[in-house]
């Protein structure tokens, strides 16, 4: 400090610059106000800044006071500020030169009493379940039995014991322990971290993926638990894609993980319970299903017994069962000889009604006609084209005469009718030319057809025609007497020769009492 005499000056009062006055200040609040507690409410706080220090401000509701946490003491707070929280704050009071305030420099920071933790904890669950964190429609099942469980918690307490004991009692499975902090600055990031390390397994990586995770803890103060009331954790929980279970603290401690959570426990032993069945009872309950099992398939099994004895009892015997194919086969293969006779006799009939239309005269007659229909056709088709000629000599005439009498111009013209005329009458004539020629090639094949059942070609394979001598055909050896003279007619001629003896008629002759006076117009072609 400057102690200069002004000379000049009216009265004998120090003389100090800005900075030592500024500085004496500081000092002077520093060691008056070292070290003292607050009570008030957090304003403006926006979380710590990007140095890691944490700046707001404390307030009642006739004062404020601006309040700082350095780093090293924001990362060992138990409690992390809060807009609007009421906190007792444990520091010193210092000043700021550089723009004349004074601060207090927070150490310690507390809630104001448990209404004031749990008023914020009120408000943290309304705004989570607002989020849809608490919904009961998102909670998830247990599995019935897990291979694998998933515990965090910490290693050295009694709760991790507890749970491998009752896990080993009910149900031995696989256990895998997450080691966390479960109190204390930093205790509700490593929960959060740890259910979400255990999401982030994969299923047939090398450290298996959980079927169930438990969140654990012994009882305590609210502050004890105030991990589990973090948003961080809560979030956490709520993200799960394993079904967890809460089990923090004893039956009434209630915490917002609880909530959260898919299932709570009352306490961690309660939370291995819930997670494994009994094996003795699964066991038990396995044997008697399987004698239950065993019991019905026996009565089954009689039943069936019974049931098919009295279908055999009921079913007739091999002979009764064959008693009537047999006697259907015995009748079908007596009738088959006769059935055989009966469609041969029947055949014959039918070739015979067949081949007597068969006969040369038929024939002829229908080539006659043929013939004669033939000959009408063409009568006609000549009287056709002779009146076709004529009218078109006659049209051609007029044309001649019309063209003589019309102007030189209508000359070309009638050349042209003249042409299509000549070619009408070409056409014509084409025509009547193709119905002859289709008319002779019907006329050869008929004659064709009569010549191939004419009886002279069966001459041609060596055969003969007996004729009496009114030159009709014999064609049985009883219709000639000894000295009778006949012709023999062969493929290439006629010789004359005389029978020796008489033939003997059949009976069916010898009954007749009258010869029909007329030969048959066709003779036998054998």
């Amino acid at each position: 400090m400057s102690n200069v005499f002004d000379g000049d000056s009216p009265t004998n009062l120090a003389e100090y610059s800005v900075s030592e006055l500024s500085g004496s200040i500081k000092r002077t609040v520093e060691t008056a106000f070292d070290q003292v507690r607050v009570r008030g409410e957090i304003s403006g706080y926006r979380g710590p800044h990007s140095s890691g220090h944490a700046y707001f401000a404390l307030k009642d509701d006739r004062a404020r006071i601006d309040a700082v946490i350095w780093k090293g003491t924001f990362s060992r707070l138990k409690f992390r500020p809060e807009e609007g929280m009421e906190v007792i704050a444990t520091g010193k009071v210092t000043t700021f030169p550089g723009s004349s305030k004074y601060q207090i420099v927070i150490e310690t920071l507390e809630p104001a009493g448990a209404g004031a933790l749990m008023a914020l904890i009120e408000e943290r669950k309304r705004k989570l379940g607002a989020e849809g964190l608490f919904d009961a429609a998102r909670k998830k099942r247990l599995p019935f039995m897990p291979g694998v469980i998933g515990v965090v918690t910490s290693p050295t307490g009694a709760v991790i014991r507890d749970i491998l004991h009752r896990i080993s009692d009910r149900f031995p499975v696989h256990v895998l322990v997450w080691p966390v902090k479960v109190q204390g600055e930093g205790s509700g990031e490593e929960v959060a971290n740890a259910i979400r390390g255990f999401n982030a397994l994969e299923p047939s990586g090398a450290i298996p993926r959980p079927d169930v995770l438990i969140v654990a803890r012994g009882g305590g103060s609210l502050e004890d638990l105030w991990s589990f009331n973090d948003e961080i954790v809560v979030r956490a929980a709520a993200e799960s894609r394993i079904p967890l279970i809460s089990a923090v603290g004893h039956e009434t401690d209630w915490t917002l993980i609880d909530y959260a959570a898919d299932v709570r426990a009352p306490t961690p032993t309660g939370a291995a319970e819930m997670a494994v069945p009994v094996k003795a009872e699964l066991e038990a309950q396995a044997a008697a299903l399987a004698a239950r099992l065993q019991g019905c398939m026996n009565r089954q099994m009689d039943q069936r017994r019974q049931s098919v004895r009295a279908l055999m009892r009921a079913l007739p015997s091999l002979d009764q069962l064959l008693a009537l194919p047999r006697r259907r086969f015995d009748e079908a293969a007596i009738g088959l000889g006769r059935g055989l006779e009966l469609n041969t006799i029947n055949k014959r009939r039918g070739f015979e009604r067949v081949a007597a239309h068969l006969r040369p005269d038929v024939l002829s007659n229908r080539i006659a006609e043929r013939r004669q229909t033939l000959n009408e056709r063409m009568a006609r088709a000549e009287r056709m084209v002779e009146r076709l000629i004529d009218r078109s000599k006659s049209r051609v005439d007029r044309a001649e005469a019309i063209l003589a009498s019309l102007p030189a111009r209508l000359k070309t013209q009638t050349d042209r009718g003249r042409e299509r005329l000549g070619n009408l009458s070409r056409h014509a004539d084409t025509a009547v030319r193709h119905q002859l020629t289709r008319a002779r090639a019907e006329l050869s094949a008929q004659d064709r057809v009569l010549q191939s059942l004419s009886y002279k070609n069966v001459l041609k394979r060596g055969y003969a025609v007996i004729r009496d001598e009114d030159n009709r055909p014999v064609s049985q050896a009883a219709h000639l007497s000894a000295g009778m003279g006949i012709a023999i007619e062969f493929a290439d001629g006629r010789v004359g020769a005389m029978t020796t003896e008489g033939g003997t008629p059949p009976a069916s002759a010898k009954k007749r009492s009258v010869r029909p006076a007329d030969p048959p117009k066709q003779g036998s072609l054998f």
